[in-house]
């Protein structure tokens, strides 16, 4: 199932993946771009009530990698389980012995204000993404770290770093999933293990309400797959960055913090810190030094 000249990603041929959310969308494109690299695809998406094996979107995915050549299985657990990234790793090891990569990018969307969610619906949205993302990194560390070598890629937002009105619980998730990535890359780095994230523009069943007609074909899930694929490849370097993709566009997106100011006038401070430039830090304890450092201590 491999593709001439599609881009310096090298073949993945034998390395497997889990892809999260993948029935559909984002996932759906990702999974199907990694199985013509010649990537065995674990592709997980939920059973809906009343679904047979045979009917659910991940196994249709999965006919679909097959028919064109690649390696494919269904897994069909609720991303919501603790557990489920569990299975699926034992899943993957089971089927084909290995694991190399995962992509946590399943979730579910919100569009309600703050104030009109119940708890219980705020636990969902956060359990989606963030359990979901974290349950499957669990799973496959202690693999990746055994083997010295894994490629974890999390699904981000712009949400997530700028907020939105009726995405706060969405917002919550995403904001809490770059942390944990940034934490994640600074340990498995001298493992051999890279942690990267994805923040995609993309028209799909989330965001189909939210985006002109006009910019489907333009964000269409499809655009955003060789950059995923980069992100999982072995050439790849990166490790603990945020790549914002869609329509073939590409952005860098980082936390930046501003050199400190003293003072007790509190409106001249926020003013000075106003006119200052940030900048990124590799890591907390390099934040606080600069922050203490910049005051002379």
């Amino acid at each position: 199932m491999t593709e001439k000249n599609q881009s310096p990603v090298a073949s993945l041929a034998d390395r497997v993946v889990i892809v999260t959310g993948a029935g559909k969308g984002i996932g759906k494109a990702v999974s199907l771009q990694l199985a013509r690299r010649g990537a065995r695809v674990l592709v997980n998406n939920r059973r809906h009530a009343g679904q047979s094996d045979e009917d659910t979107s991940a196994a249709q995915v999965v006919a679909l990698i097959r028919s064109q050549g690649g390696q494919a299985q269904a897994n069909h657990d609720d991303v919501m389980d603790p557990e489920a990234g569990a299975r699926m790793v034992e899943q993957a090891m089971n089927t084909w012995g290995r694991l190399d990569m995962v992509y946590a990018n399943a979730a579910i969307s919100q569009q309600a204000a703050f104030h009109t969610l119940s708890l219980k619906a705020i636990r969902s949205i956060i359990d989606s993404g963030l359990l979901g993302t974290l349950s499957l990194l669990h799973a496959a560390w202690p693999v990746f770290r055994a083997q010295a070598y894994g490629r974890a890629l999390v699904s981000s937002s712009s949400a997530g770093r700028f907020g939105n009105h009726g995405l706060s619980a969405y917002a919550a998730s995403k904001g809490a999933i770059e942390a944990l990535m940034r934490s994640l890359a600074l340990e498995g780095g001298k493992h051999g293990i890279h942690c990267n994230a994805l923040s995609p523009y993309a028209h799909s069943q989330m965001t189909a309400d939210h985006l002109p007609a006009a910019w489907v074909d333009v964000l269409a899930p499809d655009a955003l797959a060789l950059a995923a694929v980069w992100l999982l490849s072995p050439e790849c370097a990166l490790n603990g960055q945020v790549l914002v993709a869609g329509g073939g566009r590409y952005a860098r997106s980082w936390p930046v913090e501003t050199p400190s100011v003293a003072g007790a006038d509190m409106d001249q401070v926020w003013s000075q810190l106003l006119d200052l430039q940030g900048q990124t830090h590799v890591d907390s304890v390099t934040a606080f030094r600069r922050f203490m450092a910049d005051g002379g201590h």
